[in-house]
Parts: C-alpha cells; sequence; structure tokens
C-alpha cells in the first residue's frame, strides 16, 4: 500500500503528463504551502519561470496580516496577473499542482482572472 505522499506524487505527475505550456500560453503552477503560497508562469518547452509571485514577495509581504490565509492567495493572484500583464501574457493554462480547486487556490485563480488572466 502506498503512503499518502507518494499518492499525492503520483496524482501531480498523472496530471503534469497533460498539461504543458508554451510561451504563447505559459503554465500557471499553484505550489500551496502550509505558510505560503505561491504561483509561477512557466515556459515548459524552454524550461524557464517566465513570472513569479509568492506570499514571500517583498511588494505584498508588508500588507499581510497572516500569509496562509485566502486573503493572502487573492493578493498573490493579483501580483501573478500584474507582472504578466506587463510582460504581455494574457493566456495561461492552469495547473492546480494536484491540490483540490477549493480555498486558497480557487482563490488565487479567481483573483488572476479578475486581474486580466484568461484561462
Amino acid at each position: 500500500m502506498r503512503d499518502a505522499s507518494s499518492r499525492f506524487i503520483l496524482r501531480r505527475e498523472r496530471v503534469r503528463r497533460k498539461i504543458s505550456g508554451s510561451a504563447e500560453r505559459p503554465r500557471l503552477s499553484v505550489h500551496r504551502g502550509l505558510r505560503n503560497i505561491c504561483a509561477q508562469l512557466v515556459d515548459d518547452e524552454k524550461g524557464s519561470t517566465l513570472v513569479f509571485a509568492s506570499t514571500l514577495s517583498p511588494e505584498i509581504k508588508g500588507s499581510l496580516k497572516s500569509k496562509d490565509t485566502i486573503d493572502a492567495a487573492k493578493a498573490v493572484g493579483d501580483l501573478i496577473s500584474k507582472k504578466a500583464l506587463e510582460k504581455g501574457i494574457k493566456k495561461v493554462v492552469f495547473d492546480r499542482g494536484g491540490y483540490v480547486y477549493m480555498g486558497r487556490v480557487k482563490a488565487l485563480a479567481d483573483a488572476a482572472r479578475k486581474g486580466g488572466l484568461d484561462f
């Protein structure tokens, strides 16, 4: 029997086989930790990160009361959409990283959509 961590890794790998980002439509990858949340736009063809935003980013770090709340995820979604629009990126592929689409992951995605990104 597999433990919970290996099942999570297998699920994430299965999803990643189907989702891929390109220069025209990069992958919006989300990582949700216990204390922080981060998002990045990745060009999988080149293997490079185009834009990165996190609750540890200096733009939003001082304005947050707590870094593990839905409000913090919304701030990261706003920041990633602003940085992406500055680089001319409007369309992305959303990769929730195997996390359930609710709570902080959903708040980040909704804020990124509201900020101008098209999933």
